[in-house]
């Protein structure tokens, strides 16, 4: 173990390092250009370069989890359906994530789903991960991380591709796009994308079968360039949400009871609904319009538009017609009050906006205006029909619906002085929700209206040093709470963070190392209390005062043209400080309890082997230490710590016009039986198993 975490020492962040100095190689737009000059901790990723040779179907989040600080989740157990990730320990609520800036994340629960758009990364140019508060963005508060996916160009010559896969668990991709190549004068160009996943998944009967598709069209002309993007997917995933107890894992980790349809009794389960099933369609537009008014000054604006609509179903035996807002029926002068109904629960939802970014460029001085106004409207409704009476069908038995309004503005700007760059950063942010019930019916939805007005400063600067520079910032940042949160407790107050970030970033010969220590403090933090609410969202409380505070290692060794190793190394210690617990016969102080999902050490470490141009072979190591699945400092309710390993494998055929590529992926070689995800339920812990060894073979190919 310690030669591990020493190789991790030593090693480093390959993606930072080297797609940075890729990335500086291509044009990009203003807004990636000014972030790389931040002194906040970041990664910047090329897709193409570093995530392709794995990119076989699995979900964003999983093809990130050898990046720094970050642990992957799979419901499903093998990283296609529903995933999700953490940096830093903080979930998918507490970090931002932005398609081009447009915001991500869900506006009432604050959560991400990458399921609704399977094969993202096949569709991006570069992903920006900025750890910390980092700097300020379009949509909730960055309380973790923030993410930016930016959307890849369409090529300047015509092509045609494919990407194919197979693997474990009849788990198959398959993938066509389409580029124009630049037309019209050489100023338009079009690129189309279509995708098909499907997996049985590792846990039982946790199916997916995903559908996505992007779009996009680029203008060119002189100082103007326009993009229009579609792009979105279809989801149907059968629920693997509800995990299993420690026992069941033990003996017989793919079992999933979702689904289960008893006996009179309720003693022995006598089959399963075949449509337990999550279904879900999500479509994005966006039109980015950048223009360059002279050597100074720059505009960038952005006008989108998502729209959601899907529901979940689920086999409820022997309920009341109460429940439902269903009179009893008298059957052969019988009353019958119960009986079995298919239930479907509706989200129906809206959400647009535009934000727009002035950059100013001179010789000392680098200055950007922005104004961001987003509104989301959602309708949350549920169907009932009945299973042995067929008159009782879509019967809606409540409804409520929710509409958020934000505008924010920010200033930002960096001056260099000698070998200083200051950076300063002001926002203020002004949240509305408005949420009524329009039917009352199964304790759902609230009467609520809260207004939030937040000021967000951030401050920092650089000092260049030869081949590198050091860095120092604080951020100051608010987040709302979210719909769930709200609903629980319509007094729970908004999260403040006080971040604090330090970092050097510097080459000595063949290595390139990145240092950064933070110390992030939290009043009223919303953390993980363990427990999930009935669609296996974690539920969240008030913590009052917690910090979180590491380090963050990492390097690239470039040995020769033919090895390369790197890694990352995370120890932090994250902490609630004068904890409270609340139990049936009252509240108990724990003191300082570790905070839950926040193990104190992550590792990775890589190693790539390019005997020839054609081929390459890659080797990833991680570990992740224990963590806890609640605040309690419970022994019992402790994830052990595990540590993987992957292999992928890359060859490139290169004939006339045609690149066929061969890929080879293999996901924990050694076999480990762990977990990395679960929650509390009365007290009892619940895992989500995680395959064992697996892979996925994929055949690309591309006519140009």
């Amino acid at each position: 173990m310690k030669g591990f975490i020493f190789f991790g020492l030593i090693a480093g962040p390959f993606y930072f390092a080297q797609s940075v100095q890729d990335t500086l190689k291509t044009h990009e737009i203003e807004s990636v250009n000014f972030t790389r000059r931040l002194p906040v901790s970041k990664e910047i990723i090329n897709v193409e370069k570093d995530l392709n040779q794995k990119n076989l179907g699995q979900d964003l989040p999983i093809l990130l989890k050898n990046q720094t600080s970050v642990i992957s989740t799979s419901d499903a157990g093998n990283g296609v359906g529903y995933t999700g990730f953490r940096i830093r320990g903080v979930g998918g609520t507490g970090i931002n994530v932005m398609m081009n800036g447009v915001p991500y994340n869900d506006s009432e629960s604050q959560g991400t789903f990458f399921v609704d758009v399977p094969d993202l990364a096949s569709s991006a140019s570069q992903i920006i991960i900025q750890r910390g508060v980092g700097t300020s963005s379009n949509g909730v508060s960055a309380f973790g991380a923030s993410v930016n996916v930016i959307s890849k160009n369409p090529e300047e010559k015509f092509y045609l591709k494919s990407d194919d896969t197979y693997g474990f668990f009849n788990t198959y991709k398959y993938s066509a796009e389409i580029g124009s190549g630049k037309f019209w004068k050489n100023r338009l160009s079009l690129m189309g994308r279509y995708t098909k996943i499907h997996s049985d998944g590792y846990i039982d009967r946790a199916s997916s079968d995903l559908d996505s598709y992007n779009f996009s069209a680029l203008f060119e002309e002189n100082k103007t360039k326009i993009r229009l993007l579609a792009f979105g997917g279809k989801e149907k995933t059968y629920q693997a949400w509800n995990a299993i107890d420690k026992t069941t894992w033990e003996t017989n980790p793919k079992y999933n009871f979702s689904g289960a349809i008893y006996d009179a009794n309720f003693e022995n389960i006598i089959g399963f609904y075949d449509k337990e099933t999550d279904n879900y369609r999500q479509n994005h537009y966006q039109l980015l319009w950048e223009q360059n008014f002279n050597e100074h000054w720059n505009l960038e604006t952005t006008f989108h538009y998502t729209k959601g609509k899907g529901y979940y179903e689920n086999y409820k035996q022997d309920a009341k017609f109460s429940k439902y807002n269903l009179p009893n029926l008298l059957v052969d002068n019988q009353t019958i009050k119960r009986t079995d109904f298919i239930r479907k629960k509706w989200l129906d939802n809206d959400f647009y906006g535009g934000v727009s970014t002035l950059y100013g460029k001179f010789s000392n001085l680098d200055v950007n205006f922005g104004i961001v106004g987003n509104q989301y409207r959602g309708k949350h409704y549920g169907n009932v029909s009945g299973v042995y009476f067929p008159d009782i069908f879509e019967h809606e038995y409540y409804r409520n619906q929710s509409v958020k309004t934000e505008f924010a503005g920010f200033a930002k700007a960096i001056i260099k002085v000698n070998q200083f760059e200051f950076y300063g950063d002001l926002q203020l942010r002004n949240i509305n929700y408005d949420t009524k019930i329009v039917q009352q019916g199964d304790n759902e939805g609230a009467n609520l209206n809260k207004n939030w007005l937040f000021f967000n400063p951030k401050v920092g600067f650089n000092y260049k040093i030869n081949s590198g520079k050091l860095f120092i910032s604080y951020a100051h940042a608010h987040r709302e709470p979210n719909r769930d949160d709200l609903f629980a407790n319509p007094e729970t107050k908004p999260e403040k963070l006080h971040d604090f970030e330090a970092g050097l970033e510097k080459t000595f010969g063949v290595v390139s190392l990145t240092t950064n220590l933070y110390y992030m403090n939290y009043v009223n933090q919303l953390v993980l209390n363990g427990q999930i609410n009935d669609i296996g969202e974690f539920i969240r409380v008030n913590s009052g005062k917690s910090y979180r505070m590491g380090i963050e290692i990492g390097a690239l060794a470039k040995l020769s043209e033919k090895w390369n190793v790197s890694g990352n190394l995370t120890l932090s210690k994250n902490e609630n400080q004068d904890f409270k617990n609340e139990t049936p016969t009252g509240i108990e102080n724990l003191g300082n309890t570790p905070i839950s999902f926040s193990p104190s050490i992550i590792a990775n470490a890589l190693v790539n082997y390019s005997p020839a141009k054609n081929f390459s072979l890659g080797i990833q190591n991680q570990y992740v230490g224990n963590q806890y699945l609640d605040n309690t400092n419970t022994e019992d309710l402790k994830l052990k710590e595990y540590f993987l390993t992957d292999i992928n494998a890359k060859y490139t055929l290169n004939l006339k016009r045609t690149e066929v590529d061969f890929k080879l992926l293999v996901n924990n070689l050694f076999n480990r039986k762990y977990v990395n995800n679960g929650f509390v339920y009365e007290s009892t812990p619940f895992y989500f198993s995680q395959a064992g060894t697996n892979f996925l073979f994929g055949v690309s190919f591309k006519f140009q």
